[in-house]
């Protein structure tokens, strides 16, 4: 960040690409931006330049300066200034050493050539970014001169592992305990702590070689006494130098991808004529590198019919991409681009060959880019979608943005945009969602957002809520609701809530596109019904710190700050909730008193008791509970540990109780320490990371790092305790824009009907830097006998009425599917288990008096199993089957 802000940038070019990298450099903070660009705004501006206004164009404003001041009230540290001057071969170019690096978008080839050479040959090199967008190709080359150092060329944090074992032996092989990856590579180094026996090793690094996954060599040990048992390695960070080359064309290329890169150069195509000599070419260049690559001329001819017009998702995914190539080129932290990166959009303009030249042709609208690309009938499938989106932070709201320039969801054609988001906008938003600024904080971040797009494109329909999408809004979020939808977005930052809506997509056979960052990286993954698997079926549940490890047997300091975590819960929010909650179910304390007297049992009455002979009146009564609870948790708990298992402590096999991971206690004796002062409420309290002055984040780092001293763990500074704590998720705007940038070329396809294998899942980590397309993993079906399967899109369905038995349900799933069921199974209620006592006697109940509905609900899904072919196998189980409690319910409900 400090070196950032030491930094100066020269961006060239205010169209798609253009002003989408400096929607991102802004955000992060440099100290100064020059936006460069002679070109009037136009109408078709408006379809790929989300600052640009109608007022702009109709006043004839010059580009650079329409999207000026929006670009600046992003981020008030930074200073952005604008220049019209020509910029041609004849230019003096000494004013680009007043930056640090220069980027250029929508510049010609040789004059991309010459500015790269001056760049190069400057002493420090200005660092060089060339970006080029032709309808469904783009590509980003970098030069940061002959040797250019990285500090951190992963940007992971530094893992800390436990050992297992270390040979005495030339070389010593270090082995992981519990076969853990090291995630090491040979060359690598290592720095070691806390071993017991080859003491040597403490404190010293060591370059690794790795021999599996979980060992590594480090040379030499022989000469030092044997290893007894614990210790910790950590991987050491080594600076590594990168050396560019200089010129686009000392590049060889063997992608027919780049052929037609440099045809683009010479002459933009967009006409059957140009697109014959744009084969010609890349035929020519193609000759000269000895016929290496076949053309293939249909390819050449859809690419050259889209290089006039513009994909403004591709250039959200592009400008994140090389918008963190600035970053790198500026702070030398994590590893560069070598040298260029090519990304196209084929797969979503190959099926729109066979429509006429007309449906692509320029209508005289803000689409006209967006047409050019994809043709009149799929803009106007977009102009009608039904969208739902949850969550609307920062991949909402370049998601939002992406809506607005494609046009979705617009009003005239009866299409909506439908977002929900219960949250508020924080001040620690503002650095990558970039639709809010500093005066929208406390506002809700769906009905802000939704206003900022409406000002980027007018004609769109948006409805903006603030619910949550979960089982407690299912009246509202229903399948009446899900009917009216053509596609669902996830927008999430957490796991729990993209499961929920992946199974409500599922149920109600909706595509679903889902995306997430975690500071550099990101990933998309595209579910289509009856193409592909769902989030859920490959979801494996997160490993959660062992109960143990946290009450007696921290390791790390993370166990050691959620230990602490979990006593503020306790202790100021799960306590305070259940007090309040047994005197709303409760008159009086008299009738609390009398009750208990009589010998009634009453549900929590205990911990009323003891927290009511505990409460503090007054501020000394809290301190006197702090020192008694600093005891408690920081002595007394140690001593008892120690007393259970003294240091001499051997297992069975003979080995130490107390050896790594496990660390014995140190008691800790009390120390005056400083306290603020509060007024006593009985109010829960929820915990705030971010208001240092409401104390949550003092209480959890102060207990963790006692805790931490008593267990001689190196304890956290604030930073890293808040982000352990607050479960942060690090994330940055170049990964946000890269994401929904790809998630809206997916969402075309979607709309188009696409087959399976066009549509791409994306896994990219911008920092190493690697990006990853994969086919969506294919939809699986399950067989129950030879001629009856199932996927998990598929759903059975029976209607009954009033006086529709147990029996009759079972009656007709086996009628109308060929198969009976053995169990019936609602929710967590078993309705029918054979070998359950009773059970059978349930035949006879009315499906209504055994589920109990609402008044209003009309069906219910009913997980189902059947009998195996061979006895002693296992149950097979069987899709949902969705009971209609009457055929006035399922017409209603179809309707």
């Amino acid at each position: 960040m400090h070196q950032m802000a030491q930094s100066s940038v020269f961006l060239s070019g205010m169209g798609a690409l253009g002003v989408e990298i400096a929607k991102n450099i802004v955000l992060a903070g440099v100290k100064a931006v020059t936006l460069h660009d002679s070109r009037q705004c136009e109408v078709w501006d408006l379809g790929t330049n989300f600052f640009i206004r109608e007022e702009d164009v109709h006043s004839q404003k010059k580009r650079v300066e329409a999207v000026h001041s929006r670009v600046a009230e992003l981020n008030p540290y930074v200073q952005v200034s604008v220049s019209t001057v020509a910029l041609d071969d004849s230019t003096d170019l000494s004013f680009l050493l007043n930056y640090q690096c220069v980027v250029l978008t929508e510049t010609r080839l040789t004059l991309q050539k010459r500015i790269n050479h001056f760049c190069h040959s400057q002493q420090p090199p200005i660092k060089f970014i060339g970006c080029d967008m032709f309808g469904i190709c783009s590509r980003v080359f970098c030069d940061f001169g002959d040797s250019f150092e990285v500090s951190d060329p992963t940007g992971e944090e530094s893992k800390e592992l436990f050992i297992q074992n270390i040979t005495q032996d030339n070389p010593g092989v270090v082995t992981c305990m519990d076969n853990h990856t090291h995630g090491l590579q040979t060359g690598q180094s290592v720095c070691f702590r806390e071993i017991n026996g080859m003491s040597e090793l403490n404190g010293i690094t060591r370059q690794v070689t790795v021999v599996s996954p979980y060992s590594f060599a480090i040379g030499d040990t022989s000469s030092f006494p044997p290893y007894l048992h614990g210790g910790i390695f950590r991987m050491i960070k080594i600076p590594k130098t990168y050396s560019f080359v200089c010129g686009h064309l000392k590049i060889m290329a063997n992608l027919l991808r780049i052929f037609t890169f440099k045809a683009f150069s010479v002459a933009v195509c967009s006409c059957l004529q140009d697109s014959e000599v744009l084969l010609k070419l890349t035929e020519e260049v193609n000759e000269t590198l000895k016929n290496k690559v076949c053309v293939n001329p249909s390819l050449v001819r859809c690419v050259s019919r889209c290089a006039r017009g513009c994909l403004s998702p591709l250039a959200a995914a592009v400008g994140g991409i090389a918008s963190q190539e600035v970053l790198k080129a500026l702070t030398g932290k994590f590893t560069p681009l070598q040298q260029w990166f090519y990304l196209d959009a084929l797969e979503v303009v190959q099926p729109l060959q066979s429509l006429p030249a007309e449906e692509f042709a320029p209508r005289g609208d803000r689409y006209d880019a967006l047409r050019a690309c994809i043709g009149e009938p799929l803009c106007s499938d977009l102009h009608k979608l039904h969208i739902f989106m949850v969550g609307c932070g920062a991949i909402g709201c370049e998601m939002l943005k992406n809506f607005a320039l494609l046009g979705v969801g617009l009003a005239r054609c009866s299409g909506e945009v439908c977002v929900t988001d219960p949250d508020l906008i924080e001040k620690s938003n503002l650095n990558r969602q970039f639709l809010f600024r500093p005066h929208h904080i406390q506002k809700p971040k769906s009905l802000t957002a939704a206003q900022a797009t409406l000002e980027i494109n007018s004609e769109l329909q948006i409805a903006a809520q603030l619910n949550k999408v979960c089982p407690a809004t299912e009246d509202m979020y229903n399948d009446a609701f899900y009917s009216r939808l053509n596609l669902v977005v996830t927008a999430l930052d957490n796991v729990e809530a993209r499961r929920y809506v992946d199974s409500r997509s599922v149920s109600n056979q909706k595509a679903l596109l889902d995306s997430g960052t975690m500071g550099t990286k990101g990933h998309t993954e595209i579910i289509v019904p009856y193409l592909t698997e769902s989030y859920n079926s490959h979801f494996l549940d997160p490993e959660e710190i062992p109960f143990c490890t946290l009450k007696s047997f921290p390791a790390v300091i993370e166990h050691t700050i959620q230990w602490a975590r979990d006593k503020f819960e306790s202790a100021f929010s799960h306590k305070p909730s259940m007090f309040n909650t047994f005197w709303q179910n409760h008159l009086s304390a008299e009738d609390v008193l009398q009750r208990m007297n009589l010998g009634e049992s009453m549900e929590g009455g205990f911990q009323v008791i003891k927290l009511l002979s505990r409460r503090p009146t007054h501020w000394e009564h809290c301190l006197a509970l702090a020192r008694l609870k600093f005891d408690k948790y920081f002595k007394r708990k140690a001593l008892q540990l120690l007393h259970s298992f003294p240091l001499d402590t051997r297992l069975k096999d003979g080995s130490l109780f107390w050896q790594s991971p496990k660390r014995p206690p140190s008691p800790l004796e009390f120390d005056m320490l400083l306290f603020s002062t509060e007024n006593l409420r009985m109010t829960p309290l929820i915990f705030e990371k971010d208001d240092d002055s409401n104390g949550h984040m003092d209480f959890v780092e102060t207990a963790s790092a006692l805790r931490a001293r008593m267990y001689s763990i190196e304890a956290a500074d604030r930073l890293q305790t808040k982000r352990i704590a607050g479960k942060i998720i690090p994330a940055i705007a170049t990964a946000t824009a890269a994401v929904a940038g790809l998630v809206a070329l997916e969402m075309i396809k979607v709309v188009g009907g696409y087959g399976f294998e066009s549509f791409k899942n994306c896994f990219f980590n911008l920092a190493i830097p690697v990006v990853v397309l994969t086919e969506t993993a294919h939809v699986k079906r399950i067989q129950i006998r030879d001629d009856i399967s199932f996927s998990i899109w598929d759903q059975w369905s029976i209607t009954g009425h009033e006086d529709f038995t147990l029996s009759d349900f079972i009656n007709a799933v086996r009628e109308k599917y060929g198969i009976e069921p053995t169990m019936v199974v609602h929710g967590v209620k078993m309705l029918y288990v054979p070998v359950m006592p009773g059970h059978s006697k349930r035949l006879k109940l009315t499906m209504q008096k055994l589920i109990k509905p609402s008044a209003e609900r009309k069906y219910v899904d009913l997980t189902v199993s059947f009998a195996p072919e061979a006895d002693g196998d296992e149950d097979l189980p069987g899709p949902p089957v969705r009971y209609y409690f009457s055929h006035e319910a399922e017409s209603s409900e179809r309707a």
